[in-house]
């Protein structure tokens, strides 16, 4: 039996206030995943990026990418899981726009590699059709 996009996403070891995958849309377990951030304009961070008009950081829309894709390597049930995965590397980071108060982040992971206790994924960041970031992170644990 597959896990639930509830269980997917309560697998991440992340407190709340650090937690930017709000709920999961989509689910293809240990392949892929969707996700969505509502960026609710009251996060710390918006403060000081930037006063009077806040942005949500790019290296945020990273780590919401991260998280989504250790939710999806988590969640293929054929595989044991990975202890202690964590962002372990980040390449081909791009940043084309950004989020502000107020809008619906879909972030989107492809796992495209995994060998024992490292998991590499594409990465990707919209809102509406317009494309904010896309990254290749490797994440690590001991497996």
């Amino acid at each position: 039996m597959n896990p639930s996009l509830e269980t997917a996403l309560q697998a991440l070891p992340h407190g709340r206030e650090f937690r930017f995958i709000d709920r999961l849309i989509a689910l293809v377990p240990g392949r892929s995943g969707t996700g969505e951030y509502v960026v609710r304009g009251d996060e710390t961070f918006l403060r000081g990026h930037f006063p009077g008009a806040p942005l949500f950081p790019g290296v945020l829309l990273v780590e919401a990418g991260a998280q989504l894709a250790g939710a999806v390597a988590q969640s293929d049930t054929s595989v044991p899981a990975i202890q202690g995965l964590k962002l372990a590397g980040i390449k081909s980071a791009r940043f084309y726009s950004s989020a502000v108060p107020g809008a619906l982040i879909r972030v989107e992971a492809l796992v495209t590699a995994r060998l024992g206790g490292v998991v590499q994924a594409e990465t990707s960041a919209y809102v509406g059709e317009a494309q904010l970031m896309s990254a290749v992170v490797t994440l690590a644990g001991a497996a």
